[in-house]
């Protein structure tokens, strides 16, 4: 019988509390190694609280938190080790270029030349060869963005957390950006992501944990979660013409003669179609869509999911 391997992060009973304000509030969560997991929830939920816990930035006021086996606080510098963050901010150091401020941040970790292989891959994969000796300070944001993943990665952490890595970046960015993370995740690393794109949760997760006001309100695989939401989407190409009056009650989103309807059950299709009949709408294209992540974020946490950044980093 095969020994079950040490759990890449168990965090149990975390709370932390700020004066006031509990921002965790008895988190238990158990991720296994080779797990790719998302970790959502709207603005204030404590998701950076418990990431920084995770980094040893915060000390829980309650319960314990360990990385491959060593507890945060007790074996803080084995923790460490195991650990790879790339932060929501760009913070970097100005003085060096990307190759030099890579091999100091892998000295940080005890790693030297023989680490230097390992950067020159995680430089290529990253699209970062012909800024290697530019100075950070002269990097666009999306390039950026490129060093601080590069930064989290280079003393080959075997856990993995990513806070909002896609945030304000371009399409490029995010495809080399999720090529790279999917093959680390393959060989073997585990990673961790939240994101307030929740379509890539959807696409890159297989199992999701969402929080709302420090607690985890729901914790199961991605399929699952989606299949416990039994509603579809109706979406509607209608031109310039606008949504009968009668469906408004049903309308989730409508722009530039697109609308998206809820539907609870599929009779509501005829009822939909009824109605734009009556009011001389014609239907250019009709789809009918599950459910998805968006759906269940909304059902669960109760309000409209996070908005997605449109600001694309210049690259």
């Amino acid at each position: 019988m095969d020994k079950k391997l040490t759990p890449a992060v168990k965090i149990e009973k975390i709370h932390k509390s700020f004066g006031q304000l509990h921002a965790l509030n008895g988190i238990d969560l158990t991720i296994e190694q080779g797990e790719f997991f998302g970790l959502l929830g709207p603005n204030g939920a404590g998701k950076s609280t418990l990431i920084n816990i995770l980094a040893g930035l915060l000390k829980p006021t309650q319960g314990k938190v360990a990385i491959m086996g060593h507890d945060v606080v007790d074996s803080y510098q084995a923790a460490r080790m195991s650990l790879g963050v790339v932060p929501q901010e760009l913070v970097f150091d100005p003085f060096f270029n990307v190759r030099e401020m890579l091999r100091f941040q892998a000295g940080y970790f005890g790693r030297g030349r023989e680490n230097d292989a390992w950067v020159d891959e995680v430089i290529e994969n990253l699209g970062l060869t012909d800024k290697a000796h530019t100075n950070m300070r002269k990097l666009s944001g999306g390039m950026k963005r490129r060093a601080l993943i590069a930064q989290a990665l280079v003393h080959k952490p075997p856990v993995i957390v990513l806070d909002e890595p896609t945030a304000g970046v371009d399409v490029e960015l995010r495809q080399m950006l999720w090529a790279f993370i999917k093959k680390l995740n393959n060989d073997g690393h585990t990673i961790i992501l939240t994101t307030h794109y929740l379509e890539e949760a959807e696409t890159l997760c297989e199992r999701v944990a969402m929080m709302k006001q420090g607690e985890i309100v729901a914790l199961d695989t991605t399929a699952n979660l989606l299949s416990k939401l039994p509603g579809k989407n109706l979406r509607l190409t209608l031109g310039q013409a606008n949504l009968p009056s009668t469906l408004l009650p049903m309308l989730k989103n409508g722009e530039n003669g697109i609308f998206t309807l809820a539907l609870t059950e599929l009779n509501q299709i005829e009822y939909a179609l009824s109605e734009l009949r009556k009011a001389n709408v014609n239907v250019q294209d009709m789809q009918l869509i599950e459910a998805d992540l968006e759906d269940v974020f909304m059902s669960l946490v109760g309000e409209q999911a996070p908005q997605q950044n449109q600001q694309a980093g210049a690259l």
